[in-house]
Parts: C-alpha cells; sequence; structure tokens
C-alpha cells in the first residue's frame, strides 16, 4: 500500500518538503507520495483530512502552525510547550484517527546551529545571547532550542506587546549584548528578495551570528548584510533537512 504524506500551508509556491521527502522515496526504494495542499484557509483542514484517509503523515508551514492546534487531539511535550506545529502525526486509536501534534522545527534549528554556538562560546566565553527576529510559530521552536542550548533569547516584534524589544529599540549599544540574530520572518524570501529587517548593521561585526530561517534565496539581503559587516552567517537549508528527517521519524514512532 502507497502511503500518503502532504503539506500543508499557504501558499505553497516553493516546497523543499515535497521535493525532498519524494527524492527519499525513490532513493530509499519507499511505497509513499509527498503531496503540497495548499489551503487558503485553515477552515478547509478537517475536509482535508477526510478526504484522505490514507494520510501517514502532514508537515505545516506558515501561516498555519499555531492556528491548526485547534483541530488537533494531542499535542506531544515539546509542541505543548512552544505552542506551534509543524508535523501532524495521523495514529489509529479506538478504530478512530487521531491527530497528534509534534514539533520537529527546534530539533532542526538546534542541530544546525549548535556547531556555531560552540564556536561563539569558545570565542567569547559561554553568555552568547540571541535576538529572535518575528514572534510567529517558527519563532516559538527557535526559543525552545535556545533554551535547550542554554542561550538567553528575547524576541524582536514591530508590536511592542509581543516582545522584550521593538526594532526602533534596537540600537547599537543593543546589538552588541547579543551577538546571535535569527530572522524568523518571510522577509527577503523569493521574490522579495531586497527586503530585510530593520537592524542597525553598521553595529554588526566579527563577533556576530547571523541566522536566517529563510533559505531560498540561499543568501538573503539579511545575511549579505551581515556578511560584508563581518558577521558569520547561515541559512535555513541545514535546518530544512533535520527536521524533515525527524519528522520522518516521527510519522514512523521512532522520536
Amino acid at each position: 500500500m502507497i502511503r500518503e504524506f502532504g503539506l500543508i500551508g499557504y501558499p505553497l509556491t516553493h516546497s523543499f518538503s515535497k521535493v525532498y521527502f519524494n527524492d527519499k522515496f525513490l532513493s530509499e526504494s519507499i511505497k509513499a507520495v509527498y503531496e503540497n495542499f495548499p489551503l487558503k484557509s485553515i477552515e478547509e483542514f478537517p475536509a482535508l483530512i477526510k478526504s484522505r484517509p490514507a494520510l501517514a503523515g502532514l508537515n505545516v508551514t506558515i501561516p498555519y502552525k499555531q492556528s491548526v492546534i485547534p483541530y488537533l487531539d494531542e499535542l506531544g511535550a515539546e509542541a505543548a510547550s512552544m505552542a506551534a506545529v509543524n508535523v501532524i502525526v495521523p495514529v489509529i486509536k479506538e478504530g478512530k484517527i487521531r491527530l497528534i501534534g509534534r514539533n520537529s522545527d527546534y530539533i532542526g534549528f538546534r542541530d544546525s546551529i549548535l556547531p556555531e554556538v560552540n564556536r561563539l562560546k569558545n570565542q567569547s566565553g559561554p553568555k552568547a545571547k540571541a535576538l529572535i527576529l518575528g514572534t510567529g510559530g517558527a519563532s516559538k521552536a527557535v526559543y525552545y532550542a535556545l533554551q535547550q542550548l542554554d542561550i538567553e533569547a528575547c524576541f524582536v516584534s514591530r508590536d511592542v506587546a509581543k516582545a522584550t524589544y521593538t526594532y526602533a529599540m534596537l540600537n547599537a549599544e543593543r546589538i552588541e549584548e547579543f551577538k546571535i540574530i535569527v530572522n524568523t520572518t518571510p522577509l527577503g524570501m523569493a521574490p522579495d528578495t531586497e527586503s530585510c529587517p530593520d537592524l542597525p548593521y553598521q553595529a554588526i561585526g566579527r563577533g556576530h551570528l547571523l541566522y536566517d530561517l529563510v533559505y531560498n534565496p540561499s543568501l538573503t539581503r539579511f545575511l549579505s548584510l551581515g556578511q560584508q559587516a563581518g558577521a558569520r552567517v547561515l541559512n535555513g537549508a541545514g535546518m530544512l533537512k533535520i527536521q524533515a528527517e525527524a519528522a520522518w521519524k516521527m510519522w514512523n514512532r521512532q522520536l
């Protein structure tokens, strides 16, 4: 029997997951298929589940990592802690399908940034601090992962009610205090490649690490400006591969 997997979100013009998993299924001779399911509204989710009884797993992307939660029957401990879901595991209990929300994003981020974090700690001691740009679902996974790495982190948003700092509060002195800056917003993502977070880039230097969850383009304007200032930079490509393999383990009850 062919197992079905897929991705929900909107829009889904650039889907890493579909290409990655279908290549994986082909190369590893796995009888499965992965499809994109663009939902214009999260209210369409129950109809999708009803129409696809063979679904063995789903990924969740922007903008539904938080709004999908009320439609699920249960959350894994990590997803409950960060109130964000990017993996849905259907399980059959007592003859009924139950949908369990999990999160593999934090694993992808944690494991991809770890070598750079260790480098920073060796250079400047154990007190590395991070700014997380954005407050959406992906930001929650980043915060959770940084907690696991024992790194103090603060959120940045245009809305003062949602974060510790607004962008207007990020002066040179504050940027010097936080050596890790993580962009979890879609700013700079293709096709809008000229946009970037509003930061005092002149205050960034060789002691900084800039991490962008955006992977298309591979070098966003955010990363390019950081690189020009001498910072180390990292995009989201490595995170995507790690979180995808973690999702696969979750669907197969191995994680």
